[in-house]
This record gives structure tokens, C-alpha cells and sequence, in this order.
């Protein structure tokens, strides 16, 4: 790895654990339920959103109804979000007039942005209104984020309580993780974004001159819309000349914040983060990683206040920093190497010159190999799917790792609350796997655990790969899958298997090159994203129930320690080999093939 990189690298680190710990501690307070310091003045508002829903807010409640009450809620969003997508063409906000969405894409969507997922098969500027944006996009990005948080909420109450019946009100934690962490930080960051440049209005589409004028040629098209053909069946084919240019406007400052801070990755335009308009400059695209990370950085603090033991907190950080380092460490260096077929033209040959050179296809000048290598990295390690260059174009080494990284499950930093959650029952899986070693009962912080434990961790472990692996099969064995497939052979598997496996884990990201906008896949999609976070969410919700109604046992010298360096070693190794074992004869197929099929020419 170059020098630059490894700055660049370091200096992300160690600016994110300097704002995870104080955020650890407003995260603490609201988890907590008391008053928030500097934030007073937003109680009053908090009681009145009670009182205007009818909620009880220091009702708690079990497992079952905690995990009703998301359910319901999520399946009111979805709903919204649709019907707000399929009448935008009647609604205001809407200065370009742009049509209703179609059903099916609007289905897939209003699926992805309840799931914090964020899959985007349509151009925002594009298809999107300014109120589809702004009042359902947007708002689905600020309760996903708050759903996860609430959930990692109730797992970590389910650890730290001694026999208790209720997990916490979900009503009560989706109030108070909106009211006092997701909004006044957009705000903040909103505020920043514009300052850097980002565009935040309300302004139909701008013309604007052409400083060099560009000619071009296309197909000539008939009064029925379709292409002309000459007397030889050719396509006929007209010369024009483009010197004006189409600006896309609209309130995007205040989509990219909760975009970034909710892990949600959705891009107000198609080209989403390298967009000018989106990501302006070094400074907005350094704070931008800084932003997907933080709140999953500071929840692991957040565990070991509330567990009270901040060693806790401080493991399962190692553990994904640990596999984040060694994991954007190879993309980066993949991606400082040249392609082959430029270095059989003599290219990039000098000693050194990979330093300075590279693998520039599909990334944003203004920003480089290194910062859209570890953009890469965070995005898909965090659950976001917010993007500053094309993944397709990475080599197939470095374009393995985001992939490789999303079926980790979503769990190095992961989303919002989803990435903590998940390395939790890894841990608790993993305290299992040392406990038949040593032949001891497990635990894990104090609770026992048993049969019903695994039998829940087990399904929200194995809930994605199945998910992934029969929805890839599904797609390359049908022709609807196929016809979607640009780049035949490995490469186009590989495309199939990044938007199966970003879909049901959440991320939102893709590889692009796969034309997924059709009703196949809008739905596929769809039911993998519903069901990678759903059916994820409740067995763990049943955990937390569980390991809530238990006793909290007495710390003895037979006590196998969780805060370690043995115990981080191992909760590492349970995460690589149970987390992507379910995928390496795909990856064979896909990105180890094209990378041996690359080199050997």
C-alpha cells in the first residue's frame, strides 16, 4: 500500500474514534430515556408526539409486541412510499413534471427505502419528483435508520437487564433516535454540505451554454417513436449538435445528510456521490465517510456504557476494525495496480509508477484511486450503498472486496444499528463455539446461552445467504434474469451476485452493467430486501426477549472473558468463516474467475 494511502487511511480512523465517543454518549442518554443536555428545549416536542399518537412512553414492551410494532409500522411506510411514487404526477413539487412511477419500480422502491437498503434501479433526477424526494425518500431514510437503532437498543437491554419482561417501546425509541441523534445531526451536516457546494432548492432544471459544443449521432426516430430504417433494413441516422446542457436542480443538501448519517446511500441523482452536486469536493467526500461511519462506530461505545463495561464496546470495535483494515487494505492495493492490458502496452511499467498510477477507470478525478477505494470499502462495509465511483470498473480483485464485504452481513461497522445488532449474535455464536470447546455452558456478558439462543441466531445468520444463493440462481436460470446481463461470463455473474447480495443485505449498492430496472427484477429484488431485513430483525428481537428474561450470572474465574484479544481473535474468526463460507463456490464463479481469466491473457 502507498504512503498516500495509508495516510489517508490512518487519518479516517483516527478522526472517527474522536467523534464516536462523544456521540457514544448522546446515544447512551436517549437509549436510556432520560433528558437529553443542549436538547431540553425538544422535550416539549417529544411529549406532544406522544400525546398525538397515544403512546404510553414508559410502557415497556415484550419481544413480540416490540417486533409487531415495527412491523406494522414499516409496512405503513411501504405503502406511502408507493403511493406517493404513483401519484407524484398529480401531487405539487413537481416542476418538471415528472410521470407517475411505474408499479413495479415503484414496489421495488418503496421496499428498498423501508429497508434502509436504498437499491435504486431508476435515475432520481430522472423519475423523481421533488416531493417523492424530499417527503418519501428522505423521510423513509431518517425511520429505517431509527428502526435499526431501536432494535440494537433492545438487543443490548435484553443483555444488560436481570429478568426482565419488556425490551423497551419501539414507539418510544423511534421518537426519541429521530427527535434527538438523526435530525439535529443532518441538520448540522446539511448545513456543512452546503457550504462545500452541495445544491439545496427548489428550482426547475437549468439550461446552460456549452463552453465546447458536442456533436453527436443517433438513431432517427419515426412519428410513432420508434427507430427508421432505410430500404437495406438499416437504421436511419441523424447528425445533431448539443449546445445547451439540462442542470438538474432540487433540494439535495438535505437528502445527503440523513443519506450519509442513516447508512442509507440513496443518491438524489444516478451518479449519486460522484455527482458535483452531491460530493463536491475532498473535504465533503472525507466528512461523507466520516458520516457513514459514525453512528456505527459510536454504538459499539454505546454497548459498553450500557452494559456497563466499556471493555465490551471496545472488542467488538477491534473486531470490526480489525477486518475493515485487512479488507481495504487489498482494494486499495488492487486497485493501485494496472490494468494488464495497458501494461502489455507498455504502460505503467516504470519501478514505481503503480504508485502513482493505477486502475482510473470508473473514478472521479477529483478524488482518485485512494479515496474511491476506501470510499468503496466504507460504503459497503457500513450497509450504505452511497457511491463515488463504479464498482463495475474495479479489477476483479479489488471489486471482490466490496462484495465480499456486503456478505459478511453487513456486520464491520455495518448500517445503522444493523451493523452492531449483527456482530452480536456472531459474538454470542461465537461464545457458543468456545463454550463446546472447553465444554462449559456459554455466556455471554452474564446470560446464559442455550438451545433457543442458537436456534434464533442460526436463522438470523443463515436468513441472507439463502436469500443471496437462490436468488442468483433464480436469475441466471431464467431468461428474464439473463436479458438483463450486459457483460456476458464471469463478469456478469459477478454483476447477478453483487445485486442479490446487496438487495438482501441491505446495502443498496450495485455493480451496475445489470439492467434491473424490469418487473423480474424490481420484484426479485424487492422480496430479498424485505425479507434480508425483516426476517432478520424479529429472530433477534426473540434473543433479546429472551436473554431479557434471564438472570444475570456472577462473573467466576471459570467465565470465559469477552474483552480480550483471544476472544476479539475468535469473534473474527467466526464472522469470516461462517459469514462468507456460504459464499465462496459463488465467488469462484464470479470475481476469482474473471481475476485469473484477466491475468492469464
Amino acid at each position: 500500500m502507498s504512503t498516500e494511502a495509508l495516510s489517508l487511511l490512518t487519518a479516517f480512523l483516527a478522526v472517527l474514534l474522536l467523534l464516536a465517543w462523544p456521540l457514544s454518549i448522546l446515544l447512551t442518554r436517549v437509549a436510556e430515556g432520560g433528558a437529553i443536555p443542549g436538547l431540553r428545549w425538544l422535550a416539549p416536542v417529544e411529549r406532544l408526539l406522544y400525546r398525538l399518537a397515544g403512546v404510553q412512553a414508559e410502557q415497556g414492551m415484550g419481544w413480540k409486541t416490540y417486533a409487531l410494532a415495527l412491523l406494522v409500522f414499516n409496512a405503513i411506510g411501504a405503502v406511502f412510499v408507493y403511493a406517493i411514487q404513483r401519484l407524484q404526477h398529480l401531487l405539487p413539487l413537481n416542476p418538471q413534471g415528472m410521470p407517475a412511477i411505474s408499479p413495479d419500480s415503484a414496489f421495488n422502491t418503496a421496499i428498498s427505502f423501508v429497508s434502509n437498503t436504498n437499491w435504486q434501479g431508476y435515475a432520481g433526477e430522472q423519475a423523481m419528483s421533488y416531493l417523492s424526494q424530499m417527503l418519501a425518500l428522505t423521510g423513509q431514510n431518517f425511520f429505517s435508520a431509527a428502526t435499526g437503532i431501536a432494535v440494537a437498543f433492545a438487543l443490548i437491554r435484553g443483555l444488560a437487564s436481570r429478568s426482565a419482561q419488556h425490551i423497551g417501546n419501539f414507539w418510544t425509541d423511534l421518537t426519541r433516535i429521530t427527535l434527538y441523534v438523526l435530525t439535529p445531526l443532518s441538520l448540522v451536516l446539511a448545513v456543512f454540505f452546503v457550504s462545500q457546494g452541495v445544491i439545496q432548492n427548489f428550482s426547475p432544471y437549468k439550461d446552460v451554454q456549452l463552453i465546447d459544443p458536442v456533436t453527436y449521432t443517433q438513431p432517427k426516430l419515426g412519428s410513432d417513436g420508434k427507430p427508421l430504417k432505410d430500404a437495406q433494413g438499416q437504421p436511419v441516422t441523424e447528425t445533431l449538435t448539443a449546445r445547451t446542457q439540462a442542470l438538474a436542480m432540487g433540494p439535495v443538501a438535505s437528502q445527503e445528510a440523513i443519506k450519509m448519517i442513516g447508512t442509507n446511500g440513496g443518491g438524489f441523482f444516478n451518479a449519486n456521490s460522484a455527482h458535483p452536486f452531491e460530493n463536491p469536493t475532498a473535504l465533503s467526500n472525507f466528512v461523507q465517510m466520516l458520516a457513514i461511519f459514525s453512528i456505527p462506530a459510536a454504538l459499539c461505545f454505546c454497548f459498553g456504557r450500557l452494559v456497563g463495561d466499556q471493555r465490551q464496546g471496545w472488542a467488538v470495535l477491534g473486531a470490526m476494525t480489525l477486518i475493515f483494515v485487512l479488507m481495504t487494505s487489498v482494494v486499495m492495493i488492487a486497485e493501485q495496480q494496472a490494468h494488464p492490458a495497458l501494461s502489455a502496452l507498455g504502460i505503467d511499467q516504470a519501478p514505481g509508477a503503480w504508485q502513482s498510477g493505477g486502475n482510473m477507470e470508473g473514478k472521479e478525478a477529483r478524488f482518485g484511486i485512494h479515496a474511491s477505494a476506501l470510499f468503496a470499502a466504507i460504503t459497503t462495509a457500513a450497509s450504505c450503498g452511497a457511491v463515488n465511483a463504479m464498482h463495475d470498473s474495479f479489477l476483479p480483485l479489488g471489486g471482490a472486496v466490496p462484495l465480499v464485504l456486503i456478505q459478511f452481513g453487513e456486520v464491520i461497522f455495518g448500517g445503522v444499528g444493523s451493523g452492531l445488532y449483527g456482530m452480536l449474535i456472531f459474538a454470542i455464536l461465537a461464545v457458543f463455539i468456545a463454550g463446546l470447546m472447553i465444554g462449559r455452558t456459554p455466556e455471554y456478558l452474564g446470560k446464559k446461552i442455550q438451545a433457543y439462543e442458537m436456534k434464533m441466531s442460526s436463522i438470523a445468520i443463515l436468513v441472507t445467504p439463502i436469500l443471496v444463493l437462490t436468488g442468483t440462481a433464480i436469475a441466471v436460470l431464467c431468461d428474464a434474469g439473463k436479458a438483463g446481463v450486459a457483460n456476458p461470463g464471469a463478469h456478469g455473474f459477478s454483476e447477478i451476485l453483487y445485486a442479490l447480495s446487496s438487495a438482501a443485505n441491505n446495502n443498496g449498492s450495485a455493480f451496475a452493467g445489470l439492467s434491473v430496472n424490469t418487473p423480474f427484477y424490481n420484484v426479485l429484488l424487492a422480496l430479498a430486501m424485505w425479507f434480508g431485513r425483516f426476517a432478520m430483525i424479529v429472530p433477534i428481537l426473540a434473543v433479546a426477549g429472551s436473554l431479557a428474561a434471564k438472570p444475570r450470572l456472577v462473573t467466576t474465574s471459570g467465565t470465559m472473558p469477552t474483552h480480550g484479544g483471544i476472544f476479539i481473535g475468535l469473534l473474527v474468526g467466526v464472522v469470516v468463516l461462517v459469514g462468507v463460507l456460504n459464499y465462496v463456490p459463488a465467488l469462484a464463479l464470479g470475481p476469482i474467475v474473471e481475476h485469473l481469466q484477466l491475468f492469464a491473457r
